[in-house]
C-alpha cells in the first residue's frame, strides 16, 4: 500500500474494478381513500416535479437580506432519484453568476471527490443550506439560515437519499442542529430524516488545508461502503 499523497484522492485505493451503484429506487405507491380516486391517483408525480414546485416557491425570494446583492438563486441540481446527496453551506461567486451549485474551484474538487468513489456528478444531487451568495463569501448568518434551510429540508424529504454528505461546519451544524465543530462530527454516520448523514470537510477548506484530505477520503470511503460501491482503480490527482 502506497503512502497517502494529500494531492491525490486515490493514493491508497483498493484494487477491485469499478462497479456502478444502484441509482434508482421504486417509488412508493399512492394510497387511495375511496374507490373513485383510484384512476386519478395511479399516476404518481415524479420527484423532479416536486423539486420544481420548491424552486417555484423560491422565485424572486426576498425572505432574507441575501436577496439584495444576489445575481441568481442557486437551488440545487442533480439526479432526482440519487442515493447520495451533498449539502454545502452556500453559493460562491461563480455559483452566483451561473446559478449552479459547486462550479468554482471548490466545485471542481467536489467533482473529483465524487469521481473518486466511482460516481459522476449527474448521478448525485448537490444543494446548499442557503440558496443565495453571502456578500464577499462570508459565512451565512443565523437569520439567513433560518429563512432558507426549510427549503433544503423539503428537498431532502422529496429526494429521500440513502446517504447525505454534509460538507463543512454550516451544513453539518444546520442539519444536525448542533454547535459541535466539524472536526468533532466527521468520520461517523448520524441518523437523519430516514437517511444516514456523514459530515466531512468542505472542499474549499480542503483547498486551503490539503493535509485534511486524508480524513475526508476516509469519510468518502465509509460512504462508498454504505452505498455498496467499489472504488475505481484509476488514479486521479486533485490539482
Amino acid at each position: 500500500m502506497s503512502t497517502f499523497n494529500p494531492d491525490s484522492w486515490r493514493g491508497f485505493l483498493p484494487s477491485p474494478s469499478f462497479i456502478m451503484a444502484r441509482h434508482h429506487r421504486p417509488q412508493a405507491q399512492p394510497q387511495t381513500q375511496t374507490q373513485t380516486q383510484i384512476q386519478t391517483l395511479t399516476q404518481v408525480p415524479a420527484p423532479q416535479n416536486h423539486l420544481e414546485q420548491i424552486a417555484q416557491d423560491l422565485t424572486n425570494c426576498t425572505r432574507c437580506k441575501l436577496c439584495q446583492k444576489r445575481k441568481n438563486i442557486v437551488f440545487g441540481e442533480g439526479n432526482s432519484q440519487a442515493q447520495l446527496v451533498f449539502v454545502g453551506e452556500g453559493p460562491g461567486e461563480q455559483e452566483d453568476i451561473q446559478g449552479r451549485p459547486f462550479v468554482g474551484k471548490a466545485g471542481q474538487l467536489l467533482d473529483r471527490m465524487i469521481d473518486a468513489i466511482g460516481l459522476h456528478r449527474d448521478q448525485v444531487y448537490i444543494a446548499n443550506v442557503v440558496k443565495c451568495r453571502p456578500p464577499g463569501n462570508r459565512n451565512p448568518e443565523l437569520d439567513e439560515i433560518e429563512q432558507c434551510s426549510p427549503f433544503l429540508y423539503r428537498q431532502l424529504d422529496i429526494l429521500r437519499p440513502k446517504v447525505v454528505v454534509a460538507l463543512g461546519k454550516f451544513a453539518a451544524q444546520t442539519l444536525l442542529q448542533t454547535d459541535q465543530r466539524i472536526s468533532q462530527l466527521r468520520g461517523k454516520f448520524y441518523s437523519y430524516r430516514g437517511a444516514k448523514l456523514m459530515p466531512t470537510f468542505h472542499p474549499a477548506f480542503l483547498l486551503r488545508n490539503p493535509e485534511a484530505k486524508r480524513e475526508a477520503w476516509q469519510d468518502l470511503q465509509t460512504v462508498a461502503r454504505e452505498l455498496e460501491l467499489e472504488i475505481p482503480k484509476k488514479q486521479v490527482r486533485a490539482t
